[in-house]
Formats: structure tokens, sequence, C-alpha cells
């Protein structure tokens, strides 16, 4: 047997060196933004699963491409509206004088996904696009430590039967790489089993991080809870290492993340969510053995997606107009 896999300090995807998370959201609108950023351009990559994306240069994130870094990931709320959130990001990084340079121009490469929570119970009557502003205050908030559930890009999201949120999670492999999860779920399906509090990432937890409930007893296999009705999902998540991977690796990380999510949402995939997966890598720490280690972070990076789903939910907290309850309030009445 290896050594154990177990978090990193923080259980969060900034234990991977470099990396810094922002949050920004408005209570009111109920939405918001998240960035992921570092302290200089990194490999990245994206695999999309869901058959209802809304994205920003992913088609840039392509192996055979020219530019194979970036210098920040937005997830946003607002569906398509929310895709101005990375021109924000964009325009204040510029402002920095970061970005891929072409003839002395600076073009920051800030790449972005959408999830849909436009009927969420907020106020969407605003007279302005509001994602830019809250992509700009995302960025400016950008620091290792930031909190989960109701905030950022999962201050407005759903599940079937419960509120969604941010999470985020980390593990630490034999090889000492270092694989974060970063996520916003907004999912069509549910993430806990049935009607109890399991969830369907139980056994893949550390440390109590969602409850310590483990394993629910059996899971129901010929029904499942959906939000179909509604059409407000997709589940937009990162993965990131401390690994030297080329764009092809990082892709293959992303594509291997989302068993994750498979594990942790129930149904997930489905032709109405936009679910998809970034991979980020700082490229510190060179892979001691290629085709062991790149195997080791694809599967490390799957379950650390799948615990910070579970997180998300288990974090989130109660507000004014909400459409659904939170976990505490369905599970912990009492």
């Amino acid at each position: 047997m290896g050594n154990p896999l177990r978090p990193g300090p923080r259980n969060l995807i900034t234990d991977v060196d470099g990396l810094l998370v922002g949050n920004a959201e408005d209570p009111h609108l109920k939405s918001g933004v998240t960035v992921l950023t570092a302290n200089r351009p990194f490999v990245a990559a994206v695999h999309v699963m869901g058959g209802a994306p809304g994205t920003r240069e992913t088609d840039a994130l392509a192996p055979d491409r020219l530019v194979q870094q970036a210098n920040a990931l937005v997830l946003s709320g607002g569906s398509a509206l929310g895709l101005d959130a990375a021109s924000g990001v964009a325009d204040a990084l510029r402002a920095r004088g970061i970005g891929f340079d072409v003839g002395g121009q600076k073009v920051p490469i800030v790449p972005a996904a959408i999830l849909f929570d436009l009927i969420n119970g907020g106020d969407k009557n605003w007279g302005q696009n509001p994602y830019n502003a809250l992509g700009r205050l995302a960025l400016a908030d950008a620091s290792q430590i930031f909190d989960l559930g109701t905030i950022g890009a999962g201050m407005g999201a759903t599940t079937a039967n419960l509120k969604g949120g941010l999470g985020s999670a980390s593990l630490v492999l034999p090889s000492g790489h270092t694989v974060g999860a970063l996520v916003a779920v907004n999912a069509l399906g549910s993430a806990t089993v049935g009607d109890t509090a399991h969830f369907w990432a139980g056994p893949f937890e550390h440390d109590h991080e969602f409850g310590g409930l483990g394993p629910a007893p059996k899971a129901p296999e010929d029904t499942f809870t959906t939000k179909l009705a509604s059409h407000q999902n997709t589940t937009i998540a990162i993965v990131a290492t401390d690994a030297v991977l080329t764009q092809s690796q990082a892709t293959r990380m992303a594509t291997a993340a989302h068993d994750g999510m498979a594990r942790a949402l129930v149904p997930s995939h489905t032709p109405f969510d936009g679910d998809l997966v970034f991979a980020a890598a700082t490229g510190t720490k060179p892979l001691d053995d290629e085709i062991h280690d790149t195997l080791a972070l694809g599967h490390a990076a799957s379950l650390t997606l799948a615990r910070a789903i579970a997180r998300a939910i288990f974090h989130a907290t109660a507000a004014a107009n909400d459409t659904l309850p939170t976990w505490w309030q369905t599970f912990k009445k009492s």
C-alpha cells in the first residue's frame, strides 16, 4: 500500500502553490463571479461534457492552438450575460500590464464559463449588465483563503432539491504533487442520495468535511430527482495541479475529473447541463514517472472534484427569497 492521499493544509484549490481565488457577488441579484488567477501564466485546458455549455475562449485551449497558457479562469452566474465578467477581469489584468504579448500589446487570456441562475429569486431587472464590475471585484479579491457555499459564482446556484454553492477541496499525492478543485454547483440533478442527508460523494470524504455521514446505506437505482422544469442548470469547475504538464496532459486531467462530477451528482452531464471542467497546471513540480503520475493526477482530480461538490452544498447558507432550502435547513432542523 502507498501513502494515503490527504487534503492539503487549507483543503482548497489554493493549496496548489501560486494560485489565488477571488469572489464577488450581489445578494439582491442572487448571482456572482469567481476568478482563479496566479502569480504567473499557467497551462490551461478544458473539457466539456454537458449538452448546453456557455463559454468564452475555450477554443483557444485546444492543444493545437497558439496560446498554451492563461492568466485567469472565470466562473460566473448570469447565463450568457455573465460572460461579460471575463471582460472585466481582462480589462483589469491589462491595466496591470498582464497578458499575452502581441507586438507590445498585452492581451490577457481569460477563458470563462457560465451557469444559469436567472430565475432563482434574485432581482434581475438591472439597467446595466453587472457582471463586468463583478469580474473586476472578484479579481481584486483574489487570495489564498476564501469562503465556500453561498458566495461568488455559487451565490445563486441550486440543485434538484437543495441550494447549490461554491466548493473546493485538495489532495496531496504520494509523489508530492498537489491537486485541487474549485466548483460552482448548479446541477440539474442532486448531490444527495434520495431523501437522505447522505452525499453521493460520501465514500470519498476526508475528516468529516461535509458532515461525516459516510456512504448512503442503499442508493436508489431506479429513480432520481431533477429540476428539469426550471431550466436553470450547469456545474462548472476547475481542477489544478502544481505538476509540469503539457496542454494535452492538462486536457486529459480535466477529462478524468468529470468522473468526480458523475460520482457526486446524479444525474450529471445531461443534455440540459453545460457541465465543464477547466484544468490549470502551474508547472512548479516535474513529473517523476510521466505515465504513472499523469494517471494519478487524473484520478486525484476526480476524487477532489467529487468532494468539492459536496462541500459546496454542505456550506450553502439561507438567504431572502430562496427558491430552495439549504442542506442544513433540510437535514439539521433540530
